[in-house]
């Protein structure tokens, strides 16, 4: 199926997706908040400049678009249009995601990756089902993982995440 808009218009719309303070950000900080966090934002000094670095626990806590770093769940598609081009763009940002886990894990870092689904849109999780997956990941003091809509998982860094 062709594009339904313009290159000017599709151009002019991707340019105004947010890349932080974005809507799921905004609510994982006011989760982390009333559960009593303290964290930073957006730390540059970091690879990958992760969403919140919870400091006090050696946790870092990444919110990744389902589409844009490639979830194998039900918000992902494979572009119609110019698929080769964005399955390349896709596929950057997975192989980029994945050194920058593995540098943070060899800095001693923890590192929660909590995926679109698990926040918004039709099968997304509570407030509540969220909120006791993180503290449970941040307490136990051990091991990588992800929060999907599906729950709480290891992270495993070598899984396939290829179209």
């Amino acid at each position: 199926m062709a594009d339904v808009h313009t290159s000017e218009i599709r151009s002019k719309n991707m340019r105004a997706i947010r890349t932080q303070d974005t809507a799921i950000e905004t609510r994982l900080a006011e989760l982390l908040a009333n559960l009593g966090f303290s964290y930073r934002v957006q730390d540059k000094s970091l690879p990958g400049k992760p969403d919140f670095v919870l400091e006090s626990h050696k946790a870092i806590i990444f919110v990744h678009g389902c589409f844009w770093h490639h979830h194998n769940c039900y918000l992902f598609k494979v572009p119609a249009t110019r698929t080769e081009f964005w399955l390349n763009k896709i596929n950057g940002n997975v192989e980029r995601d994945q050194r920058f886990i593995q540098e943070l894990s060899a800095s001693g870092w923890r590192v929660m990756i909590i995926w679109e689904c698990a926040l918004r849109n039709k099968k997304k999780l509570s407030d509540e089902a969220i909120g006791s997956r993180l503290e449970e990941w941040i307490f136990a003091a051990e091991g990588n993982g992800e929060i999907d809509w599906q729950g709480i998982h290891p992270l495993d860094d070598a899984r396939p995440n290829q179209p």
